[in-house]
C-alpha cells in the first residue's frame, strides 16, 4: 500500500510540475507582441544607387538588411521603437554583378526583395561603310 501512496505521489508532483512548465509565461512582462506595421519602397535611381523609403509606427522595431547570393551581410541597419521615418541610398557599383536580397523584417514577418546587378557591354556599331 505504501508503494502504491509513493507511486501516485510522483506521478501527482510530476503531472503538477509538467503543468506548470506548460503553463509558464513566455513574455515575463504579460505584455502581448504585436508586430509593428511598415510601408517601404526599394528602387533603383539612375546613378546605380539603390533607394529604400521605409515608414512604420511607434512602438515597434524594423530591421533593414542588404545580402549577398551568399548569404553574406553586407549592409544592416535597426531602426528603434520611437523612429518612424528611414530614407536612404546605397552605392551598389562597387559590387559584383549577381542576385542580392533586401530584407526588411519586424521580428514576425519579413520582406524580401532581389536586386539583380548585372553589366551590359557596350553595343559596338555593326556598321559598314564602302565606297564604290
Amino acid at each position: 500500500m505504501k508503494t502504491l501512496i509513493k507511486s501516485l505521489a510522483l506521478a501527482l508532483s510530476l503531472a503538477a510540475i509538467t503543468s506548470s512548465a506548460t503553463f509558464a509565461e513566455t513574455n515575463p512582462g504579460g505584455k502581448v507582441k504585436a508586430a509593428v506595421t511598415y510601408k517601404t519602397g526599394i528602387y533603383m535611381t539612375q546613378s546605380g544607387k539603390l533607394s529604400i523609403a521605409l515608414d512604420k509606427e511607434k512602438g515597434g522595431t524594423v530591421s533593414i538588411s542588404l545580402k549577398g547570393a551568399d548569404g553574406r551581410l553586407l549592409y544592416s541597419q535597426h531602426l528603434g521603437k520611437n523612429e518612424q521615418i528611414y530614407r536612404t541610398r546605397l552605392n551598389l557599383n562597387q559590387l559584383e554583378d549577381g542576385v542580392y536580397q533586401v530584407e526588411i523584417t519586424n521580428g514576425v514577418e519579413t520582406t524580401t526583395q532581389s536586386v539583380i546587378i548585372s553589366t551590359q557591354q557596350p553595343a559596338t556599331p555593326n556598321r559598314l561603310v564602302s565606297i564604290r
